[in-house]
């Protein structure tokens, strides 16, 4: 029922994905074929994701002020007007300008549609909508890809295609409102005391903003610098985001079972090596190569949720929704640094750099994680909270799953029986 009910909001968000994930590779591939610098490029793209952590902050004052459908509307017109100024203003400056402007737009949308999602769902049966609007944004992103093949990147026309979707996502979730859920501003939680209670699940989720972000940012510059067209690019960055889909639910549903320090520790190693076999192999037939690119997205991919997951485990229900707009920041500060640091090492390096430094990156994790396995006890079973699929680009309000709409704290051991990370969680667009 409350799928049904939904449908109108999760539509508008596929249709959305579709402009957003055009865009971004868009932009990526354009750059690197007027010649910006494979720096250059980073530091543009990275600043999508600066103006993405200003929207999580800003837009619940201003759905607090103006209401939901104006926010929404408002954001959703700004970022397709800055889409088409991207097609005007082919100039670095003015791109990382529009694009800091795009992600603070972007994060006030998804802030006001997956509040909307939350308010129509109940705690036993948000994890259901929750994993399904993620399904929704990662197949839009992956469909997205393959909209450059009858484009030609070189044109003003993705850009206007992408800016056509999202005035057009527009029309369902406008129309599928009725009423504004209850608002609240969000509180703020001491990064120090987040460590304190789970070192892996912030080194997690840091680490997770620097992969995703490399793989949507810095993916076309690889692809391109690597020979390939405009098809093979397309297939490559599609790929990449569609595996994201396949890992969620059982890998989801084996860390509820198993201490989430060992799956994370293995999913982790698995991205590792399928990135190592990039590197060293880099020539190797497609027919190889694509398949070991989809084994590193569907495994690095999970690790946003996982380690949010293992958060949750070690917090209180009280504790949940401040800690999640934090764990958010985070995320988004590694997804800021990782393009820049990206295109220094490509420019450097060359391609090799690409699937080097991802390899680097879930390496590192991998040994913390190991390390803090032989320093602390797992989880006890009575206390793992449910796996909830989520992802950066989706969860792209822990502020607004959470303050939006609160949900009253219960204490531990309540009778209902439900878990830690059930009781009081975050909502759709969150990762716990």
């Amino acid at each position: 029922m409350v799928i049904a009910s939904s449908w109108q909001l999760l539509l508008g968000m596929g249709i959305l994905m579709l402009g957003a994930g055009l865009q971004s590779t868009e932009v990526s591939l354009r750059a690197t074929l007027e010649g910006f610098t494979p720096a250059v490029t980073g530091i543009v793209m990275s600043c999508y994701y600066l103006g993405y952590l200003a929207g999580t902050s800003a837009a619940p004052y201003l759905v607090r002020r103006v209401g939901h459908i104006r926010v929404f509307a408002a954001m959703a017109a700004i970022a397709s007007a800055t889409i088409l100024l991207q097609a005007i203003f082919v100039q670095p400056f003015s791109w990382a300008m529009l694009r800091g402007i795009s992600g603070l737009c972007f994060a006030a949308i998804y802030v006001v549609a997956e509040s909307w999602l939350n308010d129509r769902s109940s705690r036993a049966t948000r994890g259901t909508l929750l994993a399904i609007y993620m399904v929704v944004l990662y197949i839009g992103l992956g469909g997205a890809q393959f909209l450059l093949i009858p484009a030609d990147p070189r044109t003003t026309t993705p850009f206007m295609l992408a800016a056509v979707m999202i005035s057009l996502a527009m029309v369902p979730i406008v129309l599928a409102a009725h009423r504004a859920p209850e608002i609240a501003l969000p509180r703020k939680v001491s990064y120090r005391e987040l460590y304190r209670d789970s070192p892996l699940g912030v080194v997690g989720v840091t680490v997770a903003g620097m992969v995703t972000s490399s793989v949507y940012s810095m993916g076309p510059v690889y692809a391109q610098r690597s020979g390939l067209a405009t098809t093979g690019v397309a297939t490559f960055m599609g790929i990449s985001i569609l595996a994201a889909v396949i890992g969620q639910y059982p890998i989801g549903r084996l860390s509820d079972r198993v201490d989430r320090r060992t799956i994370m520790a293995w999913v982790s190693s698995l991205a590792s090596a399928s990135a190592v076999l990039l590197v060293v192999f880099m020539h190797m037939p497609r027919l190889i190569f694509l398949p070991l690119t989809a084994l590193f997205s569907t495994m690095a991919f999970t690790l946003y949720s996982l380690s949010v997951s293992h958060v949750n485990d070690q917090l209180e229900p009280q504790q949940m929704v401040a800690a999640s707009g934090a764990l958010l920041r985070l995320n988004g500060l590694g997804a800021a640094v990782s393009p820049v640091l990206l295109g220094a090492l490509i420019g450097q390096f060359g391609p090799p750099a690409y699937f080097g430094t991802l390899a680097a990156l879930t390496l590192g994790l991998t040994i913390f994680d190991l390390w803090r396995k032989r320093h602390s006890e797992p989880v006890p079973a009575d206390l793992k909270g449910t796996f909830i699929a989520a992802g950066p680009q989706g969860a792209a309000t822990q502020i607004a799953a959470g303050s939006l709409t609160p949900q009253p704290a219960q204490p531990a051991g309540a009778p209902n029986g439900e878990s830690r990370s059930q009781r009081g969680a975050p909502a759709p667009g969150s990762p716990s």
